[in-house]
């Protein structure tokens, strides 16, 4: 298999892109520069967990180009791929380009507060966000519902997790700059939420083997490649609440919501990722 063999038909991504692009009108963007009053922000309210969580997450968001890439790989928009493969793709384009977008800011709002908050200089930020964004990201799958599943997760489980550090931290700038990454990546999960519904729907039992496949073999971005990660990761879960499986249950709500009667094989399926959740 192949995934332009397994692509749902195009007037389903266009629907869901256009129902998240409905969903974020101009007006509701917002912007680095004039978002929050960074000459207020204190890194001396947080304790030194509550700095290291900040800076774990600065590296996972500042990682923005190479998930960008891995849609440019695997929904090309050019003359690699047949007229109708293209035409697909560029629907989706519509979304990746504004997700994109949006996470390059998560990824500068996260930098600016390091800076204005007294966490870390600028110069040596930039520096070492690079060791960790020169590295290679990939997602090796073949379906592309598979894409959507991972970043389903990935999504609910970053927006859990910047509630409730925002939830904990003493410092309003943080606390403000948490609330709107944590919006944002609400929106994101709720496209991915729709696109896996819309797989379900058209493609049903065939999408249960791999969407079983990501979450056997999920991991967070960068878990693989960044030295120290799960040290790391245990760390600031110490700080806030942190459980990427957490999101599995969402994964399951979306099953249920789509499915009006699960067939043997997405029974099965369910009470994997239930036993995935339990044994975490």
């Amino acid at each position: 298999m192949n995934i332009e063999s397994a692509l749902i038909p195009v007037d389903e991504v266009a629907a869901a892109v256009d129902g998240f692009l409905a969903a974020s009108p101009a007006a509701r963007a917002w912007d680095v520069e004039t978002a929050f009053d960074w000459s207020h922000a204190d890194a001396n309210r947080l304790t030194d967990g509550q700095r290291s969580a900040v800076q774990f997450v600065t590296l996972i968001e500042d990682h923005l180009p190479g998930y960008f890439d891995v849609y440019h790989r695997h929904f090309p928009v050019d003359d690699t791929v047949d007229r109708d493969t293209f035409i697909h793709n560029r629907e989706l384009y519509h979304f990746t380009v504004r997700w994109a977008l949006e996470e390059d800011t998560h990824a500068r709002a996260l930098t600016r507060y390091q800076e204005a908050s007294g966490i870390a200089e600028r110069g040596s930020l930039r520096a070492e966000l690079a060791i960790e964004g020169q590295k290679p990201f990939d997602l090796p799958y073949d379906h592309p519902v598979q894409f959507f599943a991972y970043a389903l997760v990935q999504e609910k489980a970053t927006q859990m997790y910047y509630q409730h550090l925002r939830d904990v931290v003493d410092d309003p700038i943080l606390a403000a700059v948490l609330g709107r990454l944590a919006r944002d990546e609400a929106r994101h999960f709720s496209f991915m939420a729709d696109v896996v519904g819309r797989y379900l729907r058209v493609q049903g039992d065939a999408t249960v083997e791999p969407i079983r496949d990501v979450i056997a073999n999920f991991r967070m971005p960068l878990a693989d490649t960044m030295r120290g990660y799960w040290r790391w990761a245990l760390k600031i879960a110490d700080v806030a609440a942190y459980d990427h499986t957490e999101a599995y249950d969402h994964l399951v709500k979306v099953i249920d919501r789509t499915v009006d009667a699960r067939s043997d094989r997405l029974d099965e399926l369910v009470r994997f990722i239930e036993e995935c959740h339990s044994l975490a």
